[in-house]
């Protein structure tokens, strides 16, 4: 797993962010990143825009902090739907790609894909 020293973050620009999650999707590769002041482990699944153009990452997180909880693996309450201007500190992790059959979930999520790891290619 990469971690950064503390006190090392520098602060990402929003196309860094956006550049770094469209990898993630691309490569199954999870994240860490801090959403809303929590620490998450996410793998991010679709990349693209709400219906008011927002841009937005549908994730599954897989542990870490959540203000609501993480239900158990494979629970559809691990679904996140996230605005990209509040995602900050993403890293790239190598290891265990996450996910649930349940990825219909927030279809309200993203109107407008950009990218969804269901396009993908599996990595081996």
């Amino acid at each position: 797993m990469v971690m950064a020293t503390p006190g090392s973050k520098r602060t990402q620009s929003a196309e860094e962010i956006h550049n770094l999650l469209r990898i993630a999707v691309a490569h199954r590769r999870p994240i860490t990143a801090v959403y809303k002041e929590f620490n998450r482990l996410l793998c991010p699944h679709r990349l693209g825009w709400n219906k008011e153009g927002g841009p937005r990452v549908l994730s599954y997180q897989y542990g870490g902090e959540s203000e609501t909880g993480l239900g158990p693996p494979g629970a559809q309450e691990n679904w996140r739907c996230m605005a990209l201007e509040k995602i900050r500190e993403v890293e790239l992790l190598d290891g265990l790609w996450h996910t649930a059959e349940n990825h219909s979930r927030p279809a309200h999520c993203i109107e407008r894909v950009e990218i969804d790891v269901d396009d993908q290619p599996e990595r081996d």
